[in-house]
């Protein structure tokens, strides 16, 4: 089978706990959803890479499941990787393993802020963000990004008047639900400012290795010894190698006080320790054989994002498609609707039997995130069915 033909073959996935296809949102039956195409959650319908597949079957092979230790052939393998892929030079203690990067967020921003310290985010957000800052007692400073003609960019006049009263920046890089892979130069800014006004910077980078053919992600932490000592950096091979229930994820900072704060609060909450299966599948992700399957995907993903911008603006060219630079979410503007996108959401899931995101729960109701990571015949009748239910609508 051919690379292109490993991310043809469809995977059953309906009936087996999946929050993607067996999720039966509010409102709705298990009858109703039963032929219901899911794009929204952002996971892949992909097969993890043979080279994970290998070490979990290696590690199932021995039969018994205690507690484990992270072993040193992790860390060196989160080294290797991040200075091979990504010219980011990280020491061992630096890092500090967790399983999540939700929980993460909230633990870096306990440890690094005050209750009703301002925490800046930029919408529209991934949803989590929202939550992150709430539930520990912070209050969000909302810096909007600005859109224009499919494209996003950051409004640094106004995130320079938040970080003279915000304490921390939650930077998503790159971003989502916007598809922006932000380039050094706008990183350089935003973390020049936050040095001046002494804002420690948040950095979730869990899509950094989602890009298309020729591009490359900037990792924050990498651009200077002053920026690495004001951020916590979070990495993750999850979503890019759709492992996403293994729970292996990275705090990365090479603040020691910024490291102490963050132990504590890892304590107090109990948030300590990896499950075993996430500790085996790192290091095979972040091989050479992962990295050649992850190239392959990227190539795949970047194909459909073409596919679906060409058939948008050919059949429904008043929903412009945003640019995609990162992540496989694609974020689609639907402003000239009849409808709300949350209406849109629930007639697409009702009558035409696909379900998307709206835009709502990241802060901007006038778009729809749409996941294209599935197999090219997945997309196409998606496709159809979105086409078919925005048409009716406008």
């Amino acid at each position: 089978m051919s690379e292109a033909c490993i991310f043809d073959e469809i995977v059953p996935r309906r009936g087996t706990g999946s929050v993607k296809w067996d999720r039966i949102p509010q409102g709705f039956t298990p009858e109703d959803m039963k032929d219901v195409i899911p794009m929204w959650v952002a996971d892949m319908d992909f097969k993890a890479a043979p080279c994970i597949l290998e070490a979990l079957g290696d590690k199932l092979a021995q039969s018994v499941f205690g507690y484990t230790e992270v072993p040193q052939e992790y860390f060196r393998a989160e080294i290797d990787w991040f200075a091979r892929r990504h010219g980011w030079k990280i020491e061992r203690q630096w890092i500090r393993p967790i399983g999540g990067l939700v929980p993460a967020a909230s633990v870096a921003i306990a440890a690094l802020t005050e209750p009703g310290d301002e925490v800046i985010i930029q919408t529209p957000a991934y949803n989590c963000f929202f939550n992150n800052v709430l539930n520990t007692g912070r209050r969000i400073s909302g810096n909007a990004l600005i859109y224009k003609d499919g494209h996003y960019v950051i409004d640094f006049e106004d995130f320079e008047r938040r970080c003279a009263t915000a304490k921390a920046f939650l930077l998503c890089n790159p971003h989502n639900p916007t598809g922006r892979l932000w380039t050094r130069e706008e990183l350089v800014r935003l973390g020049d400012i936050c040095l001046k006004y002494g804002v420690k910077v948040i950095s979730d980078e869990i899509h950094c290795d989602i890009v298309p053919p020729g591009s490359s992600y900037v990792p924050f932490a990498s651009i200077s010894q002053e920026f690495s000592a004001n951020c916590v950096s979070f990495n993750s091979p999850t979503k890019c190698f759709n492992i996403a229930g293994l729970l292996v994820s990275n705090m990365v900072s090479s603040n020691p006080s910024f490291l102490e704060a963050i132990d504590g609060v890892v304590s107090r909450w109990e948030h300590g320790g990896l499950n075993q299966f996430g500790v085996a599948a790192l290091p095979a992700a972040f091989s050479a054989e992962g990295e050649a399957w992850l190239d392959g995907l990227n190539a795949y993903i970047h194909d459909n994002f073409l596919y679906l911008r060409e058939r948008l603006e050919r059949e429904v060219p008043q929903c412009p498609v945003s640019d995609l630079e990162a992540t496989y979410l694609v974020w689609v503007d639907c402003s000239a609707l009849s409808v709300s996108t949350k209406d849109l959401e629930q007639s697409l899931i009702r009558d035409e039997k696909v379900w998307v995101n709206a835009g709502g729960m990241y802060g901007d109701d006038r778009f729809v995130r749409i996941n294209i990571a599935c197999p090219r015949s997945v997309l196409e009748q998606g496709l159809d069915r979105i086409v078919r239910g925005m048409k009716r609508v406008l």
